[in-house]
């Protein structure tokens, strides 16, 4: 995150020009939540269908663009929110940097490292906002198990699996090698936990499974990395999604020398030989708002963020690791420098 003072930039009499780039769950949330806040006002919105896009336009009367780079072009915006392909991602938040816009971008940043640097090094030169969504950090599930991990003493062992089946999967990008990136990197959420929990990893080993049915699109994925971190701890995220599984499952189990902590994403549980107590999870709808919320009021009043983006860079050097990892067979260090 730029530190920059936006507080006199925009009031109720300016308000925050918003161009949104996507048309799909995210883009909707954001756009209700611009439109209802008198902080701002949605003006444009750019989509990879022209039919789609001026059906989202039309219900929130908004403009809709030729493509993302026209949108970016544009001077009647100040603030750009990318919503689309995580192919696009960097190449969209890169351009609309070198236009003067402030910009939010949904997880991850880039699907390349090096150019999810050049953005954020962009951001700071053109002193302009750049925030990087991880909603995860704010739902309840993170927040429980952050206050939760002291009742347990030294962690040494944390696990987390994240399994979803779908039937019949359909050309979908979620489900394309070129537009969704490495499942962890796609996915990053669930490696940025454990660092935003457990701080710097020392290595990472991987594994992943693809079953192709064209040259760019898969029916399921299987992801397993293990984590060493530079504290000793170890853990392992196990990320799957597809026609393969036949059962969901969201667990995070978390290791201390004084108990254990198992958590999914309606409750929690502390184990502490038979003494089992419950822990309560907050909800996670409603994020996407929140997010949008705390981004305005950023620009309005320079209030902080939840997260910064040098450890949205963090967990995207280890996302890659995985991917590297994965694909030579051997394990990779990090460097920390």
């Amino acid at each position: 995150m730029t530190n920059i003072d936006t507080r006199s930039s925009f009031s109720v009499n300016s308000p925050i020009r918003v161009g949104i780039v996507g048309t799909g769950f995210a883009a909707k949330l954001r756009a209700e939540t611009v439109q209802a806040d008198g902080r701002s006002n949605l003006v444009a919105v750019a989509g990879r269908t022209p039919d789609k896009t001026a059906a989202f336009c039309q219900g929130f009367g908004a403009e809709a663009a030729v493509s993302w780079r026209k949108l970016v072009e544009r001077n009647d915006l100040d603030l750009v929110i990318v919503c689309t392909v995580n192919r696009d991602h960097g190449a969209i938040v890169l351009a609309a940097l070198e236009n003067d816009k402030h910009v939010v971008v949904e997880y991850p940043l880039s699907l390349d490292v090096s150019e999810a640097e050049r953005a954020i090094e962009l951001a700071a030169q053109k002193q302009k906002f750049l925030h990087i969504e991880h909603i995860e950090l704010l739902g309840g599930l993170h927040l429980a198990i952050k206050e939760s991990l002291p009742l347990i003493g030294k962690v040494f062992y944390a696990r987390y699996i994240t399994i979803a089946p779908q039937r019949s999967v359909p050309q979908r990008w979620t489900f394309q090698h070129s537009l969704f990136g490495f499942p962890l990197v796609g996915a990053i959420s669930r490696l940025h936990r454990f660092t935003d929990l457990f701080g710097e990893v020392a290595s990472v080993n991987c594994q992943a499974q693809f079953w192709d049915t064209q040259a760019d699109f898969y029916k399921a994925c299987l992801c397993n990395a293990q984590l060493r971190f530079a504290n000793g701890l170890v853990a392992e995220a196990v990320y799957g999604k597809g026609e393969t599984f036949w059962q969901s499952e969201n667990v995070f189990t978390i290791y201390g020398e004084a108990g254990t902590l198992v958590f999914t994403p309606e409750s929690g549980q502390l184990i502490q030989g038979e003494n089992r107590h419950s822990i309560k999870v907050g909800t996670r709808r409603g994020l996407f708002a929140k997010d949008t919320e705390m981004v305005l009021e950023y620009l309005s009043n320079g209030t902080p963020l939840y997260v910064n983006n040098a450890s949205s860079l963090y967990a995207l050097k280890v996302a890659d690791a995985a991917r590297r990892s994965s694909e030579i067979g051997q394990n990779v260090a990090l460097s920390n420098s």
